[in-house]
């Protein structure tokens, strides 16, 4: 080997290094790494998430028994919510995180103990219940579906109930590998609930029917959230006893900071079950808007949950050191890099809905008209991808800032006045109307969030790079709408050959255009989304590399 291929050899192998020490699972990732590895394995998990949906689709296409089932999911969604309220991966990694900052190990512990055994008891004795009055629960959504449809909705409720308990001793432990820096183990957990779902219709749809589905998503909660975030919280070394010391300070603190969280009710997580309730009226529906919805996450996921779960321990850390300026700073800095991508995304999105929409679902039992409804949902679900990714920044400005109250406050009200506007437009669009008024909705969450974040000085609305998201959203606008026109050219009649061809199409257009579109306008864009190197810092003051 020569002696140039051997210096090669030797300056690549420390990046290779670097790289895959992102995925060890005892890594302690910067705020860059984090986020790298978080997007990685979300993108992985909705890919595995697709193969669920598209699964569904082929088995059991979008009928009254589909609706049934996704349906399901609402009362023990809501429990969960309710009991638990985000809380595990929001106010618990805040207070850990700054015990952590203060070598405060013993508290830390105790605190983790007292809320898995409260908590865990709070919600065995919810799901008792909520099994026992399923019926009841479900009337009051959805009362409207018949009575072999209802029945099927209840049995899906009761099979699901028990994974709540699951999902949130789960997310517990995974808070506190989040705290710590350890991202790969709580990343990973989602793809095991997707392919439980997935294993649990191939080996026993034909016995059990669309129950198999939930009876899989247990299984793969109990395996996924539960059991690998417990065996990675135990080998980090965090210990766990039985502990029911509701005196503990850190437990009060989490308490008073959880309980907005837990009689808030936010547009962000109540949006689907409003659509549910309005659509049950129409079979088919609560399918395709859950079809739709799921398609539109994959972005949402990688730009919103990626950055915001790989952001809020640095954001804590940040203001638990009282670097309030830095804090500012990198908030602005995170939503302006994140928006302006959701502004291009969405674009491209918008352009590409229905070819998009029919070569990742037409298949078995779902046919060209579902795509086609399907695709409208999409495309209008699209266009609020910088709002639901933004505000999801802002929101854990506010969580780690110890300020859990004003926003729920907040969210909760815009929620109550967003129903009249569903209820409206559902009259007069049908189910079309429920996704425009989840876009208002969310974009009234963000810029509330914004406004009271200026409103208290935390993160003042003069930081952000409005030129720059300005410029964005115009480019966005013109490539979007070049696209468009140029994919119309190939004629959709339901075929695979058809659908390639016009995205193809449209992908090209949209690349060169956006692509023009940056350097027309002397966009900073491109810069500022790569990664600084080894002389910048991170949100926590440490190096971007991995």
């Amino acid at each position: 080997m020569s002696p140039t291929s051997e210096t090669q050899k030797s300056a690549a192998l420390p990046g290779l290094r670097r790289f895959s020490k992102i995925f060890r699972p005892s890594h302690q990732h910067s705020a860059l790494s984090a986020t790298v590895l978080l997007a990685t394995t979300i993108l992985l998990s909705r890919a595995f998430g697709f193969l669920r949906e598209m699964y569904i689709a082929w088995a059991f296409g979008a009928t009254s028994v589909t609706d049934a089932y996704n349906a399901g999911f609402t009362i023990p969604d809501w429990l969960n919510y309710l009991v638990a309220g985000g809380t595990a991966s929001i106010t618990f990694v805040s207070i850990y995180s700054r015990f952590l900052a203060e070598n405060r190990e013993e508290e830390a512990q105790k605190t983790f103990s007292a809320i898995v055994t409260i908590m865990t008891a709070v919600l065995g004795t919810a799901i008792v219940i909520a099994e026992i009055l399923a019926p009841q629960l479900n009337r009051l959504m959805f009362g409207q579906f018949p009575p072999a449809q209802f029945a099927l909705c209840v049995r899906i409720t009761r099979i699901l109930l028990p994974a709540q308990l699951f999902f949130y001793v789960g997310g517990v432990a995974s808070a506190v590998l989040l705290a710590r820096r350890m991202f790969l183990i709580p990343a990973i957990g989602p793809l095991f609930y997707s392919l439980g779902i997935i294993l649990g219709g191939l080996l026993f749809s034909r016995k059990l029917g669309i129950s198999s589905l939930a009876y899989g998503g247990v299984v793969g909660c109990f395996v996924g959230i539960f059991l690998i975030n417990g065996v990675g919280a135990a080998r980090a070394g965090i210990g766990y006893r039985i502990s029911f010391d509701m005196g503990n300070p850190a437990f009060r603190e989490w308490i008073r900071l959880s309980i907005p969280l837990m009689l808030g009710v936010s547009l962000v997580t109540a949006d689907e079950w409003i659509q549910r309730h309005f659509a049950a009226g129409s079979p088919g529906a609560i399918t395709r808007l859950n079809y739709a919805r799921r398609l539109f996450q994959v972005p949402m996921a990688v730009l919103g949950q990626a950055v915001g779960q790989a952001s809020l321990p640095f954001f804590a850390r940040l203001f638990g050191e009282r670097r309030l300026a830095e804090f500012a700073r990198t908030v602005n800095r995170s939503v302006y890099r994140m928006a302006a991508a959701a502004l291009l995304a969405s674009s491209f999105m918008t352009a590409a809905a229905l070819p998009l929409v029919d070569l990742v679902y037409r298949r078995g039992h779902l046919k060209f008209a579902d795509s086609e409804t399907t695709a409208v949902y999409f495309f209008w679900f699209s266009m609020s991808l910088a709002f639901w990714s933004a505000q999801s920044l802002y929101a854990r400005a506010f969580y780690a800032a110890g300020d859990t109250r004003t926003p729920m406050i907040a969210s909760t009200l815009i929620t109550l006045a967003s129903l009249p506007l569903y209820s409206a437009l559902y009259q007069h669009f049908s189910a079309v109307g429920l996704v425009v008024a989840s876009d208002l909705g969310i974009a009234a969450n963000c810029f509330a969030m914004a406004l009271l974040l200026n409103r208290r000085g935390l993160v003042p609305a003069a930081g952000l790079e409005w030129k720059e998201i300005g410029k964005t959203l115009v480019n966005a606008a013109l490539a979007g709408v070049a696209a468009t026109e140029v994919g119309k050219l190939v004629a959709l009649e339901g075929t695979r050959v058809a659908d390639l061809e016009a995205l193809a199409l449209t992908t090209l257009t949209w690349l060169g255009a956006a692509a023009a579109g940056l350097w027309l306008m002397k966009s900073k864009l491109p810069a500022d989304l790569r990664p600084r190197g080894r002389t910048a810092k991170t949100m926590a003051g440490a190096p971007t590399e991995c």
